[in-house]
């Protein structure tokens, strides 16, 4: 036995080890520091197997010879995942594991929850898990397992952290989450053993807690077997079957192993770590790494008993119960890399690196000061899988229909696998989730990116290292930059572009007056012996952004946005997605994907959005009807029957290119869909002189009657072939050019060119969010996701439901419409000046009715702007007479300010200004160009 205060002086001794060195199966003895036993579960196969464990002769339990779905790996994610395809009624469900329960990363996951998340579908995810492990289970099976109520602590050392946790608390209102932001005083009497002195304060949650993972997980496989399900033991799978359609599309045909195959249509991949070799059987790529995680066990604390498990973020460090002592553990810059991942690894730890686990010690015993004389009772290392984004791999794998990943769960298997493991069972049997998943969902990665080693680990390990930082709005990475870069990236830096990340594009962000400012290659935070960069202008400017105040560039980007409604602004768009769907079947398939009519005459565009059966909106895009052609063109290609050209946000045309991919497969299309986003570069050029600047620069009449709202054409820009589309995104007359990839700079610098006379300026995404809020243009996961209607967002001119046409979600919206709606997205103005991100708590005659999804400044009306979806608390419709007769406020950081509702847009409700004297003859004929919000 060792004190914490020992191990410090051992680990200062110790010669530092390879970050990236490999290490296999330990004893629980290591001559690089103190040791004992682990009072975690399966204390007899630790001792006996010293670390490894054999597999058995032969599976627990015969194989079926076929399965409606095959549940691979017996971790939190697979017994969840199992137990859910049961209780929704999926017969013929089995689960392979190629140990025993948990044996892989599940055994020694400290199984901490805690409610409060900075994502409001995480809190429901994490609310679900609670229900099953804190009440469901025990009710269901009369087993308990081994959930403990001893509340959470998450401890605030500077203003913006104790700021980050007054929203955690605003947004929990919501959701019934109960919370109490504490003094340092408050604090001490709470959890008398705490060092409080360097404390702004603390987030109190009373009903968090800890869970058992052996006690859940086998009472999980429990319940699902009395509902049918199957669990094998003891039968690793050593192959995915796959067979080709008669339409190429590549689908899952049955699982192998040594003891037999299982003929299946459906895998669901939750293999944690060894995910990424599952995936290989298959032909399937699982961006995740594997890395050290660790925690040491304390001897016993006189004073800990019923103490509230302790998250202190700002030294990296987390303090659980267990019973009379603490585990002790955090999250590291310089994390150990585990890189061949070992498919003998059973019930397994890695020797603990001193050195690396020191800097949690010191936090530990800073925060509870009697730690520095205590013992420690054990130490476990072990491996758990990280994401590029720090978010879980989920849903249906691009590359094989029916095979589902449920994996990469960054430590946080446990507390998230009750919310997700419905989610994926929901997905499974329905095709789609009932929340909005689409931030866990596989295909959000280009193909570029999972392709990509570099990438994946750089990102997997700056979403290691910053796990504990505080969660900014407009933070960005600084890991895995410049992978996807458009034609003008080079010039818009000379001119002060600072850029933001979205899914490997580099897109403009907003214009830094004093100069370029580059992303620079990934340093590793100075990790690895790598040395941080000096002077890094793109890194300074980012930390302006870590606050919740106005940032110190609030003036410049107002700026943009001023100059924009006064004269005109030009956006690099080409980041976004551009695709071409063309066949004889076209038509057909465009009637059913799109929710909107859009067969109309070629040179129309429309905007639309796609939903799933439940009439949630999966996107929101325009859609160009395109003449026939024989002969390609890098602006169209050649196709007979049927063509449309769409556009799509950048970071997400992943996620509509599966969608698509999806509906054409499962109804059998005739048609094709071509990627053109790397082909194709996009400006845009909005504001009052727009149509001057450009009537310089394009061959054509750019009068209202000559080219209308709503309408493209092929036209010559200086010279230069291109598509223009008269669109508005931010409530302006103005004009997209759609740009071959090689004119995207002689036609950029022609329009500025053009535009130096009228005040045209550069402008990024940070404008066009508070201009397209200020005009009340939905964003895409913001505004509008899979869980949302267009009928509750105000979109319900996107609807052909006056038409008999069916399309995908109709019937869902007609049920929905008949039984009135009982959520509604209403727009918000506070008088005050002060900003709101989103999270906040909306209040109406003194109950909270909902949150924030979005809320920016508004420069031209000169007020923040808020959009959220509201519920009756009485359970019936939202009229818009309820609307209207509330009394508003929004809660931020526990402050409320008072808020007027809107019905209409607070900026130019009529129109006028991107109409410019045009006649719109229906609501629709408003084509915003819509796009993801800025988080994603």
């Amino acid at each position: 036995m060792a004190s914490l205060s020992r191990a410090l002086r051992v680990a200062a001794a110790c010669p530092r080890q390879s970050p990236t060195r490999g290490l296999g199966p330990c004893n629980l003895s290591s001559a690089s520091g103190p040791t004992a036993e682990k009072s975690v579960p399966y204390q007899r196969t630790l001792k006996e197997g010293q670390g490894t464990s054999v597999v058995a002769q032969g599976p627990s339990r015969p194989l079926p010879s076929t399965a409606n779905v095959v549940v691979i790996g017996g971790g939190s994610l697979g017994c969840q995942t199992l137990y859910h395809l049961a209780k929704l009624g999926m017969s013929g469900a089995v689960l392979l594991e190629r140990e025993r329960l948990t044996s892989g990363t599940t055994w020694h996951t400290a199984g901490l929850l805690w409610q409060l998340r900075p994502s409001d579908v995480e809190v429901e995810l994490l609310a679900h898990t609670r229900r099953v492990v804190s009440r469901e289970l025990e009710e269901e099976t009369g087993l308990h397992t081994g959930w403990i109520q001893n509340g959470g602590l998450f401890i605030a050392s500077n203003r913006q952290r104790l700021d980050e946790y007054k929203r955690l608390m605003s947004l929990g209102k919501a959701y019934g989450v109960e919370s109490h932001v504490l003094s340092p005083a408050e604090t001490k009497t709470l959890y008398p053993l705490m060092n409080v002195d360097d404390l702004y304060g603390t987030l109190y949650v009373p009903h968090d807690g800890t869970m058992d993972p052996a006690g859940t997980c086998s009472t999980l496989a429990r319940a699902a077997s009395a509902r049918g399900a199957q669990v094998i033991e003891n039968c690793p799978v050593t192959g995915i079957r796959v067979w080709t359609d008669d339409f190429g599309v590549r689908r899952v045909a049955g699982v192998e192993t040594p003891h037999g195959s299982i003929q299946t249509p459906c895998v669901v991949n939750c293999a944690g770590v060894w995910a990424s070799a599952v995936g290989r059987m298959a032909g399937v790529k699982v961006p995740l790494v594997a890395m050290h995680h660790a925690y040491v066990v304390t001897e016993r604390i006189e004073g800990i008993q019923n103490m509230p498990n302790v998250r202190d973020h700002d030294a990296s460090v987390y303090l659980r119960l267990q019973g009379d002592a603490l585990s002790v553990g955090g999250y590291e810059a310089n994390p150990i890399f585990w890189e061949e991942v070992s498919d003998k690894f059973a019930f397994g730890l890695f020797d603990l690196d001193w050195e690396v686990f020191t800097q949690h010690i010191e936090g530990a015993i800073n925060r509870v000061p009697v730690l520095e004389k205590i013992g420690i009772k054990s130490t476990v290392c072990g491996p758990e899988s990280f994401t590029p984004d720090h978010k879980p791999l989920m849903g249906e794998a691009p590359e094989l229909r029916g095979f589902f990943l449920g994996c990469g769960f960054n430590s946080a298997g446990m507390m998230l696998g009750g919310g997700c493991g419905q989610e994926l069972a929901h997905w499974i049997i329905h095709g789609h989730p009932e929340k909005d998943m689409h931030g866990y969902d596989i295909r959000r990665f280009h193909h570029s990116l999972t392709d990509h080693p570099r990438w994946i680990r750089e990102r997997s390990h700056e979403s290691y290292a910053k796990n504990y930082s505080v969660v900014f709005p407009h933070d960005e990475p600084l890991a895995g930059r410049n992978m996807r870069r458009d034609p003008l990236h080079e010039e818009l830096l000379g001119q002060g572009c600072v850029f933001q990340e979205r899914h490997g594009w580099e897109r403009p962000g907003w214009f830094h007056p004093q100069g370029p400012a580059p992303v620079l290659e990934y340093d590793y935070y100075g990790a690895y012996g790598s040395r941080p960069h000096e002077d890094y202008a793109y890194r300074r400017l980012l930390a302006d952004e870590y606050t919740f105040d106005f940032p110190p560039h609030h003036d410049t980007i107002k700026k943009e946005c001023l100059a924009c409604r006064g004269a005109a602004a030009v956006f690099d768009m080409s980041y976004f997605g551009k695709f071409y769907l063309v066949g004889l079947d076209a038509r057909k398939a465009a009637d059913w994907l799109f929710s909107a009519d859009v067969s109309r005459p070629p040179g129309s565009t429309v905007y639309t959005c796609m939903l799933n059966h439940r009439g949630g909106t999966e996107s929101d895009l325009t859609v160009s009807r395109l003449a026939p052609s024989h002969q390609a063109s890098p602006l169209a290609p050649a196709f007979e029957g049927d063509g449309y050209y769409l556009a799509v946000g950048g970071a997400v045309a992943q996620h509509n290119w599966s969608h698509i991919t999806t509906v054409l497969q499962d109804q059998k299309f005739q048609c094709q869909l071509i990627d053109s986003s790397e082909d194709l570069g996009m400006v845009s050029i909005q504001g009052p002189a727009s149509r001057a600047i450009l009537q310089e620069v394009l061959d054509a009449d750019l009068s209202n009657e000559a080219f209308p709202f709503s309408t493209h054409k092929l036209l010559r820009a200086a010279g230069h072939l291109v598509r223009a589309m008269r669109l508005s995104f931010v409530g302006e007359l103005g004009w997209e050019l759609h740009i071959p990839k090689a004119s995207c700079l002689p036609v950029y610098r022609a329009v500025m060119a053009a535009g130096a006379k009228h005040g045209l300026v550069n402008a990024g995404y940070r404008a066009i969010d508070s201009l397209s809020i200020e005009k009340g243009y939905r964003h895409w996961h913001a505004d509008l996701r899979p869980d949302d209607s267009p009928l509750e967002a105000g979109l319900a001119f996107t609807c052909k439901l006056k038409s008999p046409v069916p399309f995908l979600g109709r019937e869902a919206l007609e049920q929905q419409r008949a039984a009135g709606l009982r959520r509604r997205l209403v727009c918000f103005t506070v008088e005050d000046k002060v900003p709101m991100f989103g999270l906040e708590a909306i209040w109406r005659n003194g109950q909270v009715v909902g949150h924030v999804r979005r809320a920016d400044f508004g420069f031209a009306i000169d007020k923040t702007i808020a959009y959220g979806y509201i519920h009756d608390p009485s359970g019936g419709p939202v009229s818009l007479d309820f609307v209207k007769s509330g009394d508003y406020a929004l809660e931020r950081m526990g402050v409320t300010y008072g808020a007027r509702a809107h019905l209409k847009s607070p900026f130019d409700p009529d129109n006028k200004r991107a109409a410019s004297n045009a006649k719109f003859s229906t609501p629709s004929d408003v084509c915003p160009r819509l796009f993801s919000g800025s988080q994603y």
